[in-house]
């Protein structure tokens, strides 16, 4: 037995000393010939050492190489494919004794890695052209490649360290790169899963990665395989699971995609939204993709972006000019929180005391509509409802067609304050001003809730049509109503207008023309409330518009007591309205239905004011110089100037 462990024992010290001696009895440049020969052979490329071998046996037999190159192919843009300060490989002993060479780790520091294409397409990582050369592989009419059988490279794991990752695309000049590597791929076999996992850094944000490629074997052979992608930041997250085919020219799968701010993606990439709090946060996209040559399309696709959801399906072209085509649902669309606010409005406690009306002032902020230039769409959008400042609209369908910076709206459906219609918008964004038209007839809109959203003008009750043919130009919301030009018409039925009782104010007038001003006192001033309307069965009239001006001489207001006709204007840019309206009370007062269309006694009235504080008084002056040249003679010019007089100081204060 003593024998036996002094055998053992001086085995053991001679493998010790096998193992010590080893570096100086095997020859480091017959291994790395070695190792180079074998890459050359694989790839049809060279491995340069320009720096130090060294070569240690423990645990491992590892071969230290610095400063390493190897080659570009002969198109590309630089001589080396990939540099590397260091490159450490790990080789198992039984390869040697086996005489089977296989390498089981490459650590590699500081690499410089450039991934390119040429002008002809062609791509430097196309490392297997040599393979195709030997008499036992073969290649079909496409050019892929069918790797024998007896062939394999088996890396085992390659830990990077360090240094950049650059793409070039030698057709476009389009450069793209990631640095801070920190990456463990694992390739046992090409006829084993791949994986690689780890960190980059790309545009200053870090990047966690975790890739599995079910058999790198069928990439090389342009046969599909499998890909599950999971990519994880502060920006994004994204998880692709699908297939590959024709070496990449065809990819389908699931994909999601998701983050916390569109806001903070956007600054990343160089763009300042300037958005509000609550708009541009968490997003999501989930759908069924495929990307095939230069077209990508999403199926079953589920979009959310803060409080927004979006069904549906896409298709973009993503060539020499993006081009999307679509069609979708958006539910209930609220732009508010993505729109700027038009007028300053400020929280008021529940228990203060009601304040004024305020003007409205248009806002003078720039619009930018270059993104209109940056592609082409033709959409289909649906939506069951539409929120645009205090606009509120019903059930709608649009098709947008954006085309070189010209994009047509088409309201193909339309409902909104109990009315339906359609319309055209067209805007012109190749150049600044932009110029935009549109084109709208609705029906049997409620006249009241429109009017009030869309200019703060709640003084007009009824229902019916409007239409308009109306274009402008500019670069902001005040610019825009500045050059508004082109025409509006309306006809309204069975309503009122609000603030004032005309048929009353008109009889109360005739009153004083007669001097009765005891009579009247009380009666003009009720004529005023609020809560007074002058009711009528039908208004029309019609306005065209120049430079935000717009004028009305056809102003008809029809009702059983009264007939009102008149001219004026409608300053949109002032936000203010002048009118002047002749008012008569009918005769008969048979009813709706009469056929007497006398108005007998008629006075002028004056529409005056801001839209947030319209007036509406007597043109008593004109009134009574009228009635006098009918029914005054000379011998009561006295009288009637004395009676005017008094009416002035009466009025004086109520009507202006």
């Amino acid at each position: 037995m003593k024998t036996l462990f002094k055998v053992f024992g001086v085995i053991l010290l001679l493998c010790i000393a096998l193992i010590v001696a080893a570096p100086f009895l095997i020859p480091t440049d017959t291994l790395f010939n070695k190792v180079s020969e074998q890459v050359e052979q694989t790839t049809g490329r060279s491995l340069v050492i320009k720096g130090e071998k060294a070569l240690s046996v423990f645990p491992s037999l590892t071969l230290e190489l610095n400063d390493v190159h190897f080659a570009n192919m002969n198109t590309g843009s630089r001589d080396d494919m990939a540099s590397m300060k260091q490159l450490a490989i790990h080789i198992p002993w039984l390869s040697l004794f086996s005489g089977e060479f296989k390498l089981d780790k490459f650590v590699i520091n500081e690499p410089d890695i450039l991934l390119e294409t040429d002008k002809t397409g062609k791509a430097n990582w196309q490392l297997f052209d040599s393979v195709t050369e030997q008499p036992q592989a073969t290649s079909d009419s496409s050019g892929s490649v069918n790797l024998p059988d007896s062939f394999d490279i088996e890396l085992g794991e390659v830990a990077i360290y360090g240094g950049t990752f650059t793409y070039l695309d030698g057709q476009t000049g389009a450069k793209q790169q990631i640095s801070d590597l920190e990456l463990a791929i694992l390739l046992p076999s090409l006829r084993k899963s791949l994986e690689v996992k780890g960190g980059i850094t790309y545009m200053q944000e870090r990047f966690e990665l975790d890739i599995k490629v079910d058999t790198p074997a069928k990439a090389i052979e342009g046969k599909t395989f499998n890909v599950v992608q999971k990519l994880d930041s502060r920006l994004i997250e994204l998880t692709f699971n699908g297939n590959i085919a024709q070496q990449g020219q065809n990819i389908t799968g699931e994909l999601a995609l998701s983050g916390d701010s569109v806001k903070e993606l956007a600054l990343w990439q160089g763009v300042d939204l300037n958005a509000k709090d609550n708009a541009f946060n968490a997003f999501s996209i989930k759908g069924n993709m495929q990307l095939a040559e230069e077209q990508f399309n999403l199926q079953k696709l589920v979009a959310t972006l803060d409080e927004l959801e979006i069904n549906g399906i896409s298709k973009i072209d993503i060539g020499s000019r993006l081009a999307v085509n679509a069609d979708i649902d958006l539910g209930m669309l609220d732009l508010n929180p993505y729109l700027p606010e038009t007028v300053a409005k400020q929280q008021e406690p529940e228990n203060s005391p009601e304040k004024a009306a305020e003007p409205i002032v248009w806002d003078d902020t720039k619009i930018d509509l270059s993104a209109l230039n940056a592609l082409d769409a033709n959409i289909v959008i649906r939506s069951s409802g539409l929120k645009a400042n205090d606009i509120t609209l019903g059930a709608n369908q649009f098709t947008v067609k954006l085309d070189k910076g010209i994009a047509n709206l088409s309201l193909d459906s339309f409902s909104a304050y109990e009315g339906s219609g359609t319309g055209v918008i067209s805007v012109n964004a190749q150049n600044t001003p932009y110029k935009i038209a549109t084109q709208f007839d609705l029906s049997n809109i409620n006249a009241q809730p429109l009017l009030t959203d869309a200019a703060g003008f709640d003084k007009l009750l009824g229902k019916g049509a409007l239409n308009w043919n109306l274009t402008t130009f500019g670069q902001s919301q005040k610019s825009f109503i500045d050059a508004l030009n082109g025409q509006l018409a309306f006809e309204f039925a069975d309503g009122a207008v609000k603030g004032a009782n005309v048929a009353e104010m008109v009889r109360k007038g005739k009153e004083l023309l007669t001097g009765n001003l005891g009579a009247v006192s009380e009666g003009l001033d009720s004529s005023f409330e609020e809560s007074e309307q002058t009711d009528f069965s039908a208004l029309t009239g019609s306005f065209n518009f120049t430079n935000g001006v717009g004028h009305n001489s056809d102003l008809s207001l029809v009702s059983p007591l009264i007939r009102i006709s008149g001219e004026g204007d409608v300053d949109l840019p002032k936000t203010s309205v002048d009118y002047r309206l002749v008012t008569g009370i009918v005769d008969s007062i048979e009813g709706q239905g009469t056929t007497d269309s006398s108005t007998g006694f008629k006075i002028p009235l004056r529409i005056t004011g801001e839209f947030h504080d319209v007036g509406i008084s007597l043109d008593f002056g004109e009134a009574l110089e009228e009635e006098a040249k009918q029914k005054l003679d000379e011998a009561k010019e006295k009288a009637k100037e004395e009676a005017k007089d008094k009416v002035k100081d009466k009025l004086k204060g109520l009507f202006g």
